[in-house]
């Protein structure tokens, strides 16, 4: 493992634990947790998140360059239906700031709508 990828690991790991305790914390909800790597099973980045009693997955990326919403967005997708989820959203980092509430959400109408409505059509 070159240096290069641990640093890269290294900041996606925390980027998610700063996205799950902040969701934690704003939602108080003590469910909410970084999620362990589930390899091609991948369920999100983040566990423990429902709305309208259902999961919801989060995909976390902690990237300095262009943002990659096409793929990011069918990463999430993929994550949703392994998880079965009702909706899944991407959180991208956005450059010169760490706070969590300043980061940008991702996702498509038909997951905002499910988000919304509490059903997937």
């Amino acid at each position: 493992m070159t240096r290069a990828l641990k640093a890269a690991k290294s900041a996606g790991a925390w980027f998610e634990g700063l996205i799950a305790k902040y969701l934690a914390d704003r939602l108080a909800d003590d469910r909410i947790e970084r999620r362990r790597l589930m390899g091609a099973n991948d369920r999100g980045d983040i566990a423990g998140l429902r709305v309208h009693g259902q999961r919801v997955v989060v995909e976390c990326k902690e990237y300095g360059g262009r943002y990659d919403i096409g793929t990011w967005l069918g990463e999430a997708e993929r994550e949703r239906i392994n998880d079965e989820a009702l909706a899944a959203f991407v959180v991208a980092k956005r450059r010169a700031t760490r706070s969590p509430e300043h980061q940008v959400v991702i996702m498509t109408m038909r997951d905002l709508t499910a988000l919304l409505t509490g059903t997937r059509e």
